[in-house]
């Protein structure tokens, strides 16, 4: 049988953000940071590679390490972390791997002959006399490249650019030479930040981090993360040197703007980064998601999206099949982990919270266990989108955790009636709870929501 496809579309113990997806060939490559499970910073990993067929988004396996972070020779003991990288093709066919250290200020490239091998350092992004991109006078530092390349040149964005900060003026834009590394013009500010936003259009939605290019037909789409972080914005424009308009929200790693509550978040936020791309005809969104309640244990995950005939792109939401290519079967087991939304009475936007449910697993970074999504307590509501139900009698959860007294409601609407309810008692394993369900015949959502004391832990739900 075909494999299902869920968000996050990578194994629940793999913890890839900043995602870069690009087709070579047959298949689709994923360039991504790599955070730890339990991890106490950002991206304390090494660059690896994921990848699938074109033509089947959740049958994705991993390439291996293709970059070290001592490989380069400013990391030499491995002290700095590897930041959100990108790649692109050079004109001698090599593929060039943009990268910045966490404590350095300036650009580094790899280069390999293939997508996913075994990637070297090739040097640092300078101007001509020599100097380092970053360190010249009046240089802005360096951060999150993104880079495209059309015949002898590439363009590469960096940025970061927090508020209060007026030395930040926004995502920056330097062309290179056919060496890959040589820059040739005036580096130019393509988007504003937040300190410079007033009037210029992007003033709720300035440039903060995570600069991606890509083009579409004539248009040039700059995918970015705005100042308010959980969000993925574009803006577009036919020379990708200047005259970048803002376009929109391509999508919000809480959900905000999107449904019959536009305004409160679906999930726990955080940063965000990815882009988009065209796979087998189609266009996708790829971004990332918070687990384990911390900023430092980050997820890819995908949606399809729409260019329309005026090269905008509306807003997608959040859901736990998009890598299926459409709603998954009402039948069989399913992991709590791909839950798109996670929300306790207290709606908050970013990940952290005392008391917060959050998704995480068992053991130990590495360790192939399946995540799990803990802490439910009274009011935490689980959503998933979407199943395609027909004649599903009844449900079953499998739950551990003090929940005496607590009870799980299945609903198909956050508000809606329930369906099913299973009264919980103690239990330190993995236990099953049935009950009988009426689900409604088609596409539908799907929501447990906990009542009572203590807090449990959901492992999986069964459809039968």
């Amino acid at each position: 049988m075909k494999k299902l496809g869920f968000n996050p579309y990578l194994p629940s113990w793999e913890y890839i953000p900043d995602g870069e997806p690009y087709v070579f060939g047959d298949r689709v490559y994923v360039y991504g940071s790599h955070d730890f499970f339990n991890g106490y910073v950002f991206c304390m990993g090494d660059y690896v590679c994921w990848s699938a067929p074109v033509n089947d988004l959740a049958d994705w396996r991993c390439e291996g390490v293709i970059y070290p972070r001592n490989e380069d020779p400013m990391n030499k003991d491995g002290s700095m972390c590897l930041y959100a990288p990108d790649v692109t093709v050079g004109p001698d066919g090599r593929y060039y791997l943009y990268y910045v250290l966490d404590h350095l200020d300036i650009v580094a490239v790899a280069v390999c002959d293939t997508p996913a091998g075994r990637y070297r350092f090739y040097g640092n992004v300078h101007y001509p006399d020599g100097t380092l991109y970053g360190r010249k006078a009046g240089d802005e530092p360096q951060f999150d490249p993104g880079v495209l390349t059309e015949g002898d040149t590439t363009y590469l964005y960096t940025g970061f650019c927090g508020r209060g900060d007026k030395s930040r003026h926004g995502a920056m834009m330097v062309e290179l030479e056919a060496d890959m590394l040589t820059i040739k013009s005036d580096m130019r500010i393509v988007v504003p930040g937040v300190e410079y936003a007033e009037g210029t259009g992007y003033e709720d939605h300035a440039f903060f981090e995570a600069p991606s290019i890509r083009k579409h037909g004539d248009t040039y789409y700059f995918v970015y993360s705005s100042t308010p972080m959980h969000e993925l914005c574009y803006a577009t424009s036919k020379d990708p040197r200047q005259g970048f308009t803002y376009g929109g929200v391509i999508v919000s790693n809480c959900d905000l703007h999107i449904g019959n509550e536009p305004e409160l978040p679906k999930a726990y936020g955080g940063n965000n980064h990815g882009s988009i791309v065209e796979i087998a005809g189609k266009w996708y969104i790829f971004y990332h998601r918070q687990t384990n309640n911390t900023w430092y244990s980050r997820q890819g995950c995908l949606e399809p999206i729409e260019i329309l005939p005026d090269g905008s792109i509306p807003q997608v939401e959040m859901t736990s099949c998009a890598p299926n290519g459409g709603p998954l079967p009402g039948k069989g087991e399913y992991p709590a982990y791909i839950a798109c939304h996670l929300y306790d009475k207290e709606r908050r936007m970013i990940t952290g919270a005392p008391g917060a449910a959050y998704i995480t697993q068992d053991g130990k970074d590495g360790d192939e266990i399946p995540a799990h999504v803990a802490n439910i307590h009274d009011g935490t509501m689980i959503g998933y989108k979407y199943f395609d139900f027909d004649d599903v009698k009844s449900i079953t959860l499998m739950v551990r955790g003090y929940g005496w007294g607590g009870k799980l409601i299945v609903k198909t609407e956050p508000e809606g009636p329930a369906l099913a309810t299973m009264e919980l008692k103690n239990t330190n394993v993995w236990t099953a709870f049935s009950a009988p369900i009426a689900l409604p015949k088609g596409k539908s959502p799907l929501y447990i929501t906990y009542e009572g004391g203590g807090s449990v832990m959901l492992k999986s739900f069964i459809f039968e």
